[in-house]
């Protein structure tokens, strides 16, 4: 099954400020492997295929560093349509030597964590096949384990990293949240998303279509964090896919009954998490 495509929900794409465009556009293409899609004095917007937007990245002329314990984006992800594209990553990223922050198994996933110049949190992963995930009742079972990486440089023996494979998507967004009660109400009741997965009292993973997750929740940066400031480096918004028409009206309506405010700008449906995320709401294409 395709988790990333109607009749599911899911992120389309994250939108983030940077310090500096020129600097954050070599990182995006050169490391990561980006395409640029468009571009202004002070915007881009970057694909891995030439036709689906998967990132934004804008540099507000006011900007500010990224500052710490604040809600926002704990990390986007990547995700690469098979296991022989994040060989070719990692050793993409031996032998540039930029350094990473961490490479993990989780049972349904394996996957590489790094940050860009600004500081902005980037997972890339693959996915193991969905029939191999093991389910507790609802919940998923996932776990953080060192990851096997001449396991995985054997997969991807052949060929060379030549950027991000076409069917590479925005798997899944991670953000820091002030608290997890009304946030859980808002992704659950509002948005309609699952929980299919708790960490202890500080953490919780949603989805539709029992995916492991589409995005996922803390309050790593503590209980009662603000949110950051207009014009600082972070996160901008997400925009969050919805199947069609019908779910889309269906979601609003959920939103304004557990009152939750809802905007249109311009034909774009936009809402806030209670921890200050902006959500785009759109429908697939």
């Amino acid at each position: 099954m395709n988790f990333h495509q109607p009749p599911v929900t899911f992120v389309g794409q994250v939108n983030i400020k940077v310090e500096n465009l020129e600097r954050s556009l070599a990182f995006y293409e050169k490391l990561i492997g980006f395409k640029i899609y468009d571009k202004t004095d002070t915007s881009a917007l970057l694909t891995a295929d030439g036709k689906n937007v998967l990132l934004s990245i804008e540099q507000p002329s006011d900007v500010i560093p990224k500052k710490g314990r604040t809600t926002g984006l704990y990390h986007f992800a990547l995700l690469l349509p098979e296991r022989k594209d994040l060989a070719k990553v990692l050793k993409h990223f031996l032998q540039t030597g930029y350094p990473l922050q961490g490479a993990s198994d989780h049972l349904v996933s394996e996957a590489l964590y790094l940050a860009d110049p600004d500081g902005n949190g980037i997972e890339i992963y693959t996915d193991r096949p969905a029939r191999k995930w093991e389910w507790n009742k609802q919940h998923v079972v996932m776990a953080t384990e060192a990851l096997d990486a001449e396991n995985l440089f054997a997969e991807g023996m052949e060929g060379t990293w030549n950027g991000l494979p076409e069917g590479t998507v925005m798997g899944h967004i991670h953000l820091h949240v002030a608290e997890l009660d009304k946030t859980e109400e808002f992704y659950t009741k509002g948005l309609g998303f699952d929980v299919v997965s708790r960490y202890g009292p500080q953490a919780l993973f949603i989805s539709s279509g029992k995916y492991h997750h589409h995005i996922g929740l803390n309050t790593w940066n503590g209980v009662g964090a603000p949110k950051p400031e207009a014009n600082s480096v972070g996160l901008d918004s997400y925009i969050l896919v919805l199947p069609d028409d019908i779910s889309l009206k269906g979601t609003i309506a959920r939103l304004k009954k557990i009152g939750a405010q809802v905007s249109d700008e311009n034909g774009t449906f936009i809402t806030t998490d209670p921890s200050g995320n902006q959500i785009k709401l759109v429908t697939a294409m």
